[in-house]
């Protein structure tokens, strides 16, 4: 079955599809609704042929549908009908789950985090991916998101940024102890040097990871 995977983020839209070599964006932002991300995609996708769909959004995202708005996106996603939209059938999870669905490899529990736009979380154990909303949990005198978001990174500078990165990675940490952290998300790679127990991930792990969710013997699942 060829897949069409959807990497819905604050800034961009990217997709990729079942035996393409490069993926295809176009910038997104915060008063991107559903309807005219779909039309957009459909003309991004032109001369692909894929049977289904995954989708990863920045929002929760409860039996495959969107529950809540994205906080850095327009309005109009929750109960959208992604199927519909495309003709075909489509899976909609949670977009940092998909990067960690395409980023887990083995090895115990992992805690994953996207520095993105905002702050992706989920976390793998047991067979499972879990999604989480991390980012928006109180920390400091604001939320995590607001100290390791691309916003605190143009607003307080690379190496504040860097240290507040590691300090968020180390209370999370504590709270659930993972075996390992996988970082991603487009500003991981701004990063001077990862802690002890941190690997580096790669944007291209959502792909993998939407690839995964249409298939039935992959290591692990989102429920």
């Amino acid at each position: 079955m060829d897949v069409l995977v959807v990497d819905v983020g604050g800034s961009h839209v990217k997709a990729l599809a079942t035996g393409q070599e490069t993926s295809r964006r176009f910038d997104s932002g915060p008063r991107l609704r559903p309807d005219t991300m779909i039309s957009r995609l459909l003309a991004l996708a032109s001369g692909w042929s894929f049977d289904a769909v995954s989708v990863g959004i920045p929002a929760p995202v409860h039996d495959g549908r969107v529950v809540a708005d994205p906080v850095n996106l327009g309005k109009g996603w929750v109960g959208f009908d992604f199927a519909g939209a495309f003709g075909r059938p489509t899976r909609v999870v949670n977009d940092a789950a998909m990067q960690a669905l395409g980023s887990y490899d083995g090895g115990g529990k992992m805690l994953f985090l996207g520095l993105g736009t905002g702050l992706g979380s989920a976390l793998v154990a047991n067979g499972l991916v879990q999604p989480m909303e991390l980012g928006h949990l109180p920390y400091r005198k604001a939320t995590f998101e607001d100290y390791v978001g691309e916003a605190a990174l143009e607003r307080r500078g690379k190496k504040r940024w860097r240290k507040d990165v590691v300090d968020v990675v180390a209370a999370l940490s504590a709270a659930l102890e993972p075996d390992y952290v996988v970082l991603g998300g487009g500003n991981a790679d701004k990063l001077a040097e990862l802690p002890d127990g941190v690997r580096l991930g790669d944007n291209d792990n959502a792909f993998a990871g939407g690839f995964r969710v249409w298939d039935d013997d992959a290591p692990v699942r989102i429920p």
